[in-house]
């Protein structure tokens, strides 16, 4: 994705169409409409923490996975990293996203490095028991977040190429929600917070992306600055690109 900012020399005035049309359309832009979907969720959370209707629908969906005994599928483990595992693995098939590796990486990073210091945080202070009764850690569910934290991110960086690879993603991180459910690690209220942190956390990630490379990886964000002749009919001057 490119801006161009143009001066002209005739009257030394910078042309900020182009730059007022990308602040619009800029993917990396908080929007309010963004929280809806997570605020939802983990507020659902939140309240199944206190609501004895919520606190009955755990237990509930609890007997009805639990009514026959089953050995544990452990495929949760693995697929709680899928998701962005297959964001990385699309672009080795030479399926180009939304950005390169390492900008990918920045933004998986920072968007891991949220999930786990919410979900660590959040778990410390509410202190909710597993319902196989083996730690107090159970709110939020942290597969659930890494998984839905890495399908918005497969979701963003390849929706123009598909969006059933981003539907997918979100597939395969509900299942993973599901089977900690499954596996009697997690009451449904854990992986609906879950769900919700991972998919702000991943928002957050690209809002911070372009303050994180400007700061940290300078010499990466100036070298994505060119300069080129700007010389339309009516005036000339020089264009300035940056590219993202």
């Amino acid at each position: 994705m490119s801006v161009s900012a143009q001066t002209e020399t005739e009257t030394d005035s910078i042309d900020t169409s182009e730059f007022d049309k990308y602040l619009n359309e800029n993917p990396y832009r908080f929007r309010p409409t963004q929280l809806i979907i997570p605020g939802l969720l983990i507020g659902a959370g939140f309240i199944g923490l206190e609501s004895d209707w919520l606190k009955y629908t755990n237990n509930e969906t609890k007997d009805e996975l639990q009514e026959h005994p089953h050995s544990k599928i452990g495929v949760d483990d693995f697929s709680q990293f899928a998701p962005l595992a297959a964001a990385y693995g699309l672009r080795l098939c030479g399926i180009k996203g939304q950005h390169d590796y390492v900008d990918l990486t920045i933004i998986s990073g920072t968007a891991y490095l949220l999930t786990g210091l919410s979900v660590y945080g959040v778990k410390t202070l509410t202190g909710v028991e597993r319902p196989d009764g083996s730690t107090r850690n159970s709110f939020p569910s942290g597969h659930t977040a890494l998984a839905f934290a890495g399908a918005e991110i497969l979701r963003r960086e390849y929706w123009d190429v598909s969006p059933w690879i981003g539907l997918a993603g979100y597939a395969v991180a509900a299942g993973t929600g599901f089977l900690r459910m499954y596996n009697n690690r997690h009451w449904l209220t854990d992986v609906v917070a879950g769900a919700g942190f991972g998919i702000l956390c991943a928002q957050a990630a690209y809002w911070l992306y372009p303050v994180i490379t400007k700061t940290f990886f300078r010499k990466r964000y100036n070298a994505n600055i060119f300069l080129s002749p700007y010389t339309p009919q009516e005036s000339k001057g020089l264009a300035l690109q940056l590219t993202f």
